[in-house]
């Protein structure tokens, strides 16, 4: 692709993600896992899913990856595995993808939302222990934009109360929190592969992983109808697999996230250099966790200003997420945990996201930054 450099309007849309890129970088070998698969014959549960369930357990530090169909679907999946069902709570946060909370509804639970740390976004420690009922059952810390929650104060109230620890590690695959990690830390923790996530598929896909035995017993049933054998259900599960081509471009993939995600750390710091005394706030970093940057989130009280502006300069930013959960039409006045939620609805009133994803080049890296110091100093 062309750079737009400095020329304005006329020229291409510098997107917020852009999968293509990724797969127009990596298009030989992708190529070649996916004709490996065509010629197999095999499309279904075969060796590239079981090999890179290993993989990438095994990047992650734990025993057991169980590929299915989506991220909402690996979070669906853990709890189920963790017996939580009808009319159990679980606690989590408004200010996700909406995908979190479809999960717990999948399963007859309640969503309990906590309100969010104001400089990092991801779930209060210090609120969560007094949502807790005698018929909450887990919690679910969402690792947010590629930022890891603050999961040891979580974990340390979970276990008081016997609570199950879920992950929602979507948005933060190779993140770390005090030197490792996400996903190596709860119960269960649920991965999304969707194309724009820092490890992407080229469709749908999700990843369920876990250190207990168990658990991953249970979920490897409840993925296939409860098969433990072909065609007999020894428990009432559902169809979420992840599929042989899947698997196969993500074999590939994995190999590059670690390289992929110090690429978006560049281009992170590129921003918080020059965007420093700007009308724009830039993201904290917490300290002892190592944030991967999925998405670049930065906040203005002038949003809708300055996303017009560049978006007249073909600068593509987005937001994530314009409307809380518990404001959206089919979660409004039906969820408990709403009690304070002010931080999340300030947020979500100011927050925006700027381009950001490992093939982005430097040019337009600081063609963004210079639109948007523009805009600070008031030249339009």
């Amino acid at each position: 692709m062309d750079s737009l450099c400095t020329k304005g309007a006329n020229y291409r849309m510098i997107l917020c993600s852009n999968p293509y890129a990724q797969y127009l970088a990596r298009k030989p070998e992708l190529d070649e896992a996916i004709h490996r698969v065509l010629d197999k014959g095999w499309y279904i549960l075969g060796k590239e899913v079981k090999t890179f369930e290993y993989e990438f357990a095994d990047y992650i530090g734990s025993s057991h990856g169980i590929g299915v169909g989506s991220g909402t679907e690996a979070i669906h999946l853990a709890l189920a595995a963790c017996d939580i069902g009808h009319g159990d709570e679980v606690i989590t946060v408004s200010h996700t993808a909406v995908a979190t909370v479809a999960a717990i509804e999948l399963t007859g639970a309640i969503p309990v939302f906590v309100d969010i740390e104001p400089h990092y976004y991801t779930l209060d420690p210090a609120k969560l222990e007094k949502m807790i009922t005698p018929r909450t059952k887990a919690v679910i810390p969402v690792h947010l934009y590629g930022q890891p929650a603050d999961l040891s104060p979580i974990l340390a109230v979970a276990q008081r109360h016997g609570l199950r620890v879920i992950e929602d590690c979507a948005q933060a695959t190779g993140a770390t929190y005090r030197d490792k990690r996400v996903g190596s830390f709860g119960d269960m923790a649920c991965f999304s592969f969707y194309p724009t996530k820092n490890l992407g598929a080229l469709g749908d896909g999700g990843m369920v992983v876990t250190t207990d035995d168990e658990l991953a017993r249970k979920a490897r049933l409840l993925r296939e109808y409860g098969w433990a054998e072909r065609y007999i259900s020894h428990v009432r599960g559902w169809n979420s697999r992840l599929d042989e081509l899947q698997a196969a471009i993500l074999r590939v993939k994995l190999s590059y996230l670690d390289a992929d995600n110090t690429k978006r750390m560049e281009i992170a710091k590129l921003y918080n250099e020059n965007l420093r005394g700007t009308n724009i706030g830039i993201p904290n970093r917490r300290q002892d966790a190592g944030h991967v940057y999925h998405i670049y989130v930065v906040r203005s009280r002038d949003r809708n200003g300055i996303m017009t502006f560049l978006k007249s300069h073909n600068i593509g930013a987005l937001i994530h997420y314009p409307v809380p959960v518990h404001l959206q039409p089919a979660y409004r006045c039906r969820l408990r945990g709403m009690e304070d939620l002010s931080v999340t609805e300030a947020v979500a009133n100011e927050i925006f996201s700027l381009p950001i994803y490992p093939e982005l080049n430097k040019v337009d890296v600081e063609f963004i930054i210079e639109k948007i110091k523009k805009y600070s100093r008031g030249i339009k």
